[in-house]
């Protein structure tokens, strides 16, 4: 997820581990890749333009239109700030991750649960503790062999349509956490020091463990091992009136600073210390009530949030890169850190994960002598009691608040648009954009997310969706005017802009001199640097169009798993829409949410909306093609 850069003061760029994390072969595969090329100015300037017409008013667009002309005359602003950052830019693998990650993410004072993502494993087929037990230590199992593929840099290089893709945020993906500061917090990576962490974090009955994952010699226990151990915790963590010191991790960020200092004071440093040290946190959630509506989101939400603070919020530690979640009643899956990691990485680890639990395991009997799991203590004072109480509030207020609804489209897949010779994403891009028209009767900002790990260090970027020429689709689909043909060939120019869109900023390999062009970051870069060197605001960003452009209120992500995992995601903001969405030759699954309490919004029907949509769009396929096999 992207915001939008609402900057007001200089950016600090993230500590971020460096390439010693990585060697060898890995580190050779990394230095081969590009570094992120700084696009032509003209030419993101005239793209930010395009991606207003459909969105601003004619006045608006021909006052900005003036503004723009004034930023790139010859010697003005526009080239000063170019210059800036291309001299950044030579200095620096990413200049895109270094801003992205500072201001998107460390720089918020939001609660880490408005940019929170979260994955659905496949669900489990037990409805007890043993089940549980026995489920939790076959993911963590897997996770330890993950981590020692990454390390031993056994894990294959993935490619893109042919071409390798950046492994970094994988070794940073385990063993690291974010510390909330005062106007911003910072990232730390516990991996390969010289003391590298040999413990997981579990989490039971909102109570805190410590469980030693590697024997005396660094080989990882087994399985059988592990339930051995969480058999203990779950023995230990009988008591219901725990205080919810998880729950302190899901305060805005400038309160949980504040909080945090005082709750790290001398009694609970080493609690605090191991849990930020762990390689991950485990937590064993209790089995919560199940609503059984249409398009039931029970699950995402469960792992996004953990459905408040009655049942498992506070049996979390929302700042630790990554939490595997296993509950009572056979719900599985991870959430993640988006400041240490996205999504890609996190499909493959899902898909390994799904993977190994599905492999038959020898039973072997639990023989060596194991440490007792170390239990963490927390002495709690009346102000830490206090926000505790605000935290509850906060949470259950947001656990209320947040809708997220699941539609699995069956009645056809990728197989239709193809057929079509239509970009299947692109295709379901546009059934977005009109389904949210048919609601709302208006075109919005939207964009898709795009992973830039063609290139080194790379991490998000977006792909702006909204173009006149979707526009022109959406408007004219429900026309009783228009033509059929005349419906098909706007359709048509709408997925070739979006295609190209997408090609320009990931994917094109024979036009690889104009790859990663990203007009959103690379215009909202050159005001960083504005700020950075004290040069007076351009106009172009004080103007009223900037925040419309980039006000997204559709909010889209494609991914892509082999096993049937869900991934899911929070709107961070009141009025927009959170799309994750996946194809397969027969199916589309899309989970959105959005906020109730913005009532212009309303997911079931949107996507209530959105499965009429493709029916609608199909048949307009259909239809012109029996018109022009019939022609000819």
């Amino acid at each position: 997820m992207m915001n939008s850069y609402g900057l007001v003061k200089s950016c600090r760029l993230v500590n971020s581990a460096s390439d010693t994390l990585m060697g060898g072969r890995y580190l050779n595969h990394q230095k081969g890749l590009p570094r992120l090329p700084v696009p032509p100015l003209q030419e993101t300037c005239e793209r930010y333009l395009s991606c207003l017409e459909p969105i601003v008013t004619v006045d608006e667009l021909k006052h900005t239109k003036q503004l723009m002309k004034e930023f790139l005359k010859e010697g003005g602003d526009g080239e000063k700030l170019q210059r800036s950052l291309e001299r950044n830019a030579c200095t620096t693998d990413n200049w895109l991750a270094d801003y992205g990650i500072q201001i998107n993410y460390l720089d918020s004072r939001e609660s880490l649960l408005i940019y929170n993502s979260g994955f659905v494993l496949p669900r489990m087929d037990f409805i007890d503790k043993q089940g549980q037990i026995r489920c939790a230590a076959k993911v963590i199992k897997a996770v330890l062999d993950f981590k020692t593929m990454i390390e031993d840099e056994t894990l294959p290089v993935q490619y893109m349509r042919g071409e390798p893709l950046c492994m970094m945020q994988y070794f940073r993906a385990l063993s690291s956490c974010r510390v909330p500061g005062q106007k911003t917090d910072s990232l730390v990576f516990h991996a390969k020091n010289s003391n590298s962490p040999r413990h997981i974090t579990v989490a039971q009955n909102s109570q805190f463990f410590t469980v030693e994952v590697y024997h005396s010699d660094g080989t990882p226990i087994t399985a059988d091992q592990l339930c051995v151990q969480l058999e203990r915790i779950c023995n230990s963590s009988l008591e219901t009136n725990a205080e919810h010191v998880g729950i302190l991790t899901t305060l805005r960020r400038d309160a949980w600073y504040k909080y945090y200092n005082k709750l790290r004071g001398p009694s609970n440093k080493k609690s605090v210390s191991a849990i930020e040290r762990s390689i991950c946190v485990l937590c064993l959630d209790k089995a919560i009530p199940r609503t059984y509506e249409k398009y039931s989101g029970f699950e995402p939400l469960q792992v996004l949030h953990g459905g408040g603070s009655q049942w498992n919020s506070a049996n979390r530690w929302f700042d630790k890169s990554l939490q595997f979640i296993v509950g009572e009643d056979g719900t599985c899956g991870f959430n993640m850190l988006h400041a240490i990691i996205d999504g890609t990485p996190c499909m493959a680890l899902s898909d390994y994960i799904t993977s190994s639990m599905k492999k038959p395991q020898m039973m072997e009997s639990p023989v060596a002598l194991l440490p007792m799991p170390q239990k963490l203590y927390f002495n709690i004072t009346p102000d830490i009691k206090t926000a505790i109480e605000e935290a509850k509030q906060s949470i259950d207020k947001h656990a209320q608040d947040l809708d997220l609804r699941v539609l699995v489209f069956n009645h056809f897949g990728k197989k239709i648009p193809k057929a079509h010779q239509i970009s299947p994403d692109a295709f379901i891009q546009m059934a977005i954009q009109l389904a949210y028209y048919r609601i709302h009767q208006q075109c919005c900002a939207s964009y898709e997310a795009a992973s830039m790990r063609l290139f080194r260090k790379g991490r998000l970027s977006v792909i702006l969706s909204t173009s006149s020429a979707s526009a022109a689709f959406v408007k004219s689909f429900d026309d009783p005017k228009k033509q059929n043909s005349d419906k098909r060939n706007l359709l048509e120019n709408a997925i070739k802009v979006h295609t190209w869109n997408t090609n320009i900023s990931i994917t094109i390999q024979y036009l690889s001199e104009i790859r990663g062009r990203t007009t959103f970051g690379h215009f909202l870069a050159l005001k960083v640097q504005a700020i950075e060197n004290s040069i007076p605001m351009p106009d172009i960003y004080t103007d009223t169009s900037l925040d419309k452009a980039f006000n997204f209120l559709l909010s889209t992500s494609q991914v892509s798993f082999k096993a049937p995992c869900l991934a899911c995601a929070v709107p961070e903001k009141l009025n927009v829409y959170d799309f994750c969405y996946s194809v397969t030759s027969d199916d589309f699954t899309f989970v959105v949410s959005a906020w109730k309490s913005c009532k212009e919004n309303n997911v079931v029907r949107l996507i209530q909306t959105l499965e009429d949509t493709l029916l609608d769009m199909e048949m307009l396929l259909e239809e012109t093609k029996l018109e022009s096999d019939g022609s000819t």
